[in-house]
């Protein structure tokens, strides 16, 4: 194993608040440095490859400068009749994604991306999630769309916050649904020796660097 302390630093390709709360509850000690990547320049495809491809390049792209770190990058995506939800854009756009996903199961797509640059080493998946709503009213969907909260999530919505009332059940991981499949990505960083391996002071919190 690398008794190199460096080569088990750890960043947090994204932005996501979600992502960002999400490793720190698990624990771990990291940095967050958000790819510069250009989503929309990526073709949808199949949901598991989209997810998989966009997280590929975010991990990619911030590992180019940070070549000793292993590198997490995820993307998210909702999935209904066939049709790929993303970020509305406006309210009309969450307000008829909202209707799409009332009374019915839909799926939550998160990609995930671990590599490291000076190791040679990557390794990506895509995790699945059904998420069943509620039948939502009128006025749960115009109350809803006017707060803040729908407009920087993928389908429109957040379970983890004021949301949390739209979703009758799920069948799958919950942290799949917020933004990253906690489970499967701290299975992979134990197995890497980048996790698991140093107790974590109480308060201690990740680090930004960049914007």
């Amino acid at each position: 194993m690398d008794t190199d302390p460096k080569s088990r630093s750890l960043i947090l390709a994204s932005q996501s608040p979600r992502r960002r709360y999400l490793l720190e509850q698990a624990g771990l000690t990291f940095e967050v440095v958000p790819s510069r990547i250009d989503e929309g320049q990526f073709d949808l495809t199949s949901p598991v490859q989209y997810v998989r491809r966009l997280a590929e390049a975010k991990s990619t792209d911030v590992a180019k400068i940070y070549a000793h770190a292993w590198v997490i990058g995820a993307d998210t995506v909702v999935l209904i009749d066939g049709t790929v939800l993303g970020k509305p854009a406006d309210r009309q756009d969450a307000r008829a994604m909202l209707q799409r996903l009332s009374g019915r199961t839909h799926q939550v797509y998160t990609g995930y991306n671990i590599c490291c640059r000076r190791k040679a080493w990557s390794f990506s998946d895509a995790i699945v999630t059904d998420v069943t709503f509620k039948t939502l009213s009128e006025d749960e969907i115009e109350w809803y769309i006017h707060t803040t909260e729908p407009f920087d999530k993928a389908g429109g919505y957040a379970i983890q916050g004021l949301g949390t009332f739209l979703v009758r059940r799920i069948n799958g991981s919950y942290t799949n649904v917020v933004g990253l499949p906690v489970c499967e990505v701290i299975e992979v960083l134990v197995k890497l020796g980048v996790a698991g391996l140093e107790r974590r002071k109480v308060g201690q919190r990740s680090r930004l660097r960049g914007s």
